[in-house]
C-alpha cells in the first residue's frame, strides 16, 4: 500500500508516520504538514489510503478528504483526531475508519485489515507463560482436570503455533519412559481431555488437529510470550513456565535475548 499521512502538528505526524510504517502492508508512507502539498501530491500520484487529521489550519481534514476523492475515488481515507465531535461529519463521508489520538500501530494495523477485508479474530484465551504457565478465559482461570493435559497445552504454546505429531509431543512430555505404546494411547486421553476442556469454556478453535499435527491457533490466543516476542513487552524477568523442566530450553533463549 501506499499510504500519506497528513497532520499540521509536527509530534503528532512524526506518531501517526511510526504508527503506518509498522505495518507490513505499507510499502511507502509519504508524509506531510500542508494539507494543500499533500493534495498536489495525490494530484500527481495515486494512492491507496490517507490518513488525514481533521482538526488542521487552512484546509482541514474533511475538505482535503472531499478533493482526494474525487482525485482518487478508489482510495481510502482513515482521519485521524483528539475530538469525538467529528465522527459524525466524518462518517458522512463514508470514510474507511476513525481513529482517537494517540494513535497505536495497532490502531493503524486493524484499519488497514478493515480496508483488505480481513476481520479481526477475538481473543479466546489469555495465556501467561512468565513465571508459572496459567490459562485464563475472561479473567477467570481454566481449569485442568489433569495436570499432563495443561502441560500438553503449555508445550504446544511453547511451540507458537508449529505442529507437532504425537511422537514428537511423547518424546517431550514423557522423556524417561521408552513404551511408546503406553506413552501414545495415554497422550490420546490427553488430547481428547484437552479438547472437552477447551469447548467447556468456549475455546475449543484455539486447539487445532490437522493429521499428523497437533498445534494451537496464536491468532487467537492472547500471550506474554508471544507478545514479548514480537515487541519486547511485557518485560521478561527470567522465569518462564516453572513447572515445566522442558521449559528450561525456552527460558535459556529468553534470557539470551
Amino acid at each position: 500500500m501506499i499510504v500519506i499521512a497528513v497532520d499540521d502538528e509536527e509530534l503528532m505526524l512524526r506518531a501517526l508516520v511510526r504508527a503506518i510504517s509498522a505495518s507490513p502492508d505499507v510499502k511507502e508512507v509519504i508524509k506531510f504538514s500542508n494539507p494543500e502539498k499533500a493534495l498536489n501530491y495525490v494530484e500527481e500520484n495515486p494512492i491507496d489510503v490517507a490518513f488525514l487529521d481533521i482538526n488542521m489550519r487552512g484546509m482541514g481534514g474533511i475538505a482535503l478528504a472531499e478533493k482526494i476523492i474525487k482525485l482518487r475515488p478508489n482510495s481510502k481515507i482513515v482521519f485521524c483526531t483528539g475530538y469525538e465531535e467529528y465522527a459524525i461529519p466524518a462518517f458522512k463521508l463514508h470514510a474507511s475508519g476513525y481513529l482517537m489520538k494517540p494513535i497505536s500501530a495497532e490502531d493503524v494495523q486493524n484499519e488497514i485489515d478493515n480496508i483488505k477485508g480481513v476481520r479481526k479474530k477475538e481473543k479466546l484465551l489469555e495465556v501467561k507463560c512468565f513465571g508459572n504457565f496459567e490459562v485464563y478465559v475472561k479473567g477467570e482461570i481454566v481449569s485442568f482436570k489433569r495436570s499432563r493435559t495443561k502441560e500438553l497445552f503449555a508445550f504446544l504454546v511453547d511451540r507458537r503455533g508449529a505442529g507437532m505429531t504425537v511422537k514428537q509431543i511423547c518424546a517431550v512430555l514423557f522423556p524417561d519412559d521408552s513404551d511408546d505404546v503406553k506413552n501414545t494411547a495415554y497422550l490420546r486421553q490427553l488430547i481428547m481431555d484437552l479438547k472437552n476442556t477447551l469447548k467447556t469454556v468456549g475455546a475449543d478453535a484455539a486447539f487445532c488437529h490437522e493429521t499428523p499435527f497437533y498445534r494451537v491457533d496464536t491468532s487467537l490466543i492472547k500471550c506474554d510470550y508471544f507478545s514479548y516476542l514480537e515487541t519486547g513487552k511485557p518485560e521478561f524477568l527470567g522465569e518462564y513456565m516453572t513447572q515445566f523442566s522442558w521449559a528450561d530450553e525456552t527460558c535459556a533463549y529468553l534470557q539470551f535475548k
